[in-house]
């Protein structure tokens, strides 16, 4: 009697089976390989130069501390940097009033302020973080909650405070506490006004700053694209420049 090989489909089965698990094995290595999450400084370092990586890795582990603490470390540094007494001195070119104070509540005034400023910054960190939160989340209707916006914000946040403690030294040169890399810088031939104060209260780092955030709001909820995270928050920059420029130019 002839034999037939009954086993032969088993047999491909078992192998393909086997192959199966074998890339199930593989993938989840890969995957545990692409949730690795990056230190602090690597971190502090693709924020400037790999935004995406950045944001897709705080969207992913919305860690916020650490970058919070930098930032308002670097912003207490530059504000402790420039002395008070400059600080008075832009306020009155700038039109605003400016109490005398003697030399002691000078002194004084100059450990205060760099606290506040730390202070300050915290407290609007995590206010900011809110706004973005209701604004995507809840008006838009984006998956995200308000710990990945946070973290995003506040890793966005690295670059004005890395800027801010950059120009410390072109302050001092100037004399200007008040200086800023902002749109009047480059349409200087405005006249005097409310377009001028409006390119004056547009701080292109601080658009930077929000670019990165738009990239933050993309790496929350992918079906949120970059350009239209970057249109909702440069309006509201824009929008807010605006009437900044209002008040100071009256």
């Amino acid at each position: 009697m002839d034999e037939s090989p009954v086993n032969d489909g088993p047999e491909e089965s078992s192998d393909s089976t086997e192959d199966s698990a074998a890339t199930e094995v593989h993938g989840v290595a890969e995957e545990g390989e692409e949730v690795a999450f990056p230190s602090l400084f690597t971190r502090f370092i693709d924020v400037f130069f790999s935004p995406g990586k950045a944001m897709e890795a705080v969207a992913r582990n919305p860690a916020w501390g650490g970058a919070l603490l930098v930032g308002v470390l670097l912003i207490g540094l530059a504000t402790a940097l420039i002395p008070f007494e400059m600080v008075m001195e832009s306020q009155l070119e700038a039109g605003r009033d400016a109490p005398e104070m003697p030399e002691a509540m000078m002194n004084v005034m100059g450990i205060i302020t760099p606290i506040f400023a730390v202070i300050w910054v915290t407290l609007v960190s995590f206010f900011v973080a809110g706004l973005y939160w209701v604004i995507f989340s809840f008006m838009l209707g984006d998956e995200g909650r308000y710990p990945q916006y946070l973290a995003v914000g506040t890793h966005a946040s690295l670059i004005p405070a890395v800027a801010l403690l950059a120009l410390v030294p072109l302050k001092l040169m100037t004399g200007d506490a008040a200086l800023t890399l902002n749109l009047g810088n480059i349409l200087f031939f405005l006249p005097e006004g409310y377009l001028a104060a409006a390119a004056k209260a547009l701080d292109l780092i601080g658009v930077w700053s929000v670019l990165v955030v738009a990239q933050g709001a993309h790496a929350i909820d992918s079906k949120r694209s970059f350009g239209s995270a970057a249109a909702i928050l440069l309006t509201l920059t824009f929008a807010m420049a605006l009437i900044v420029g209002y008040f100071t130019s009256r």
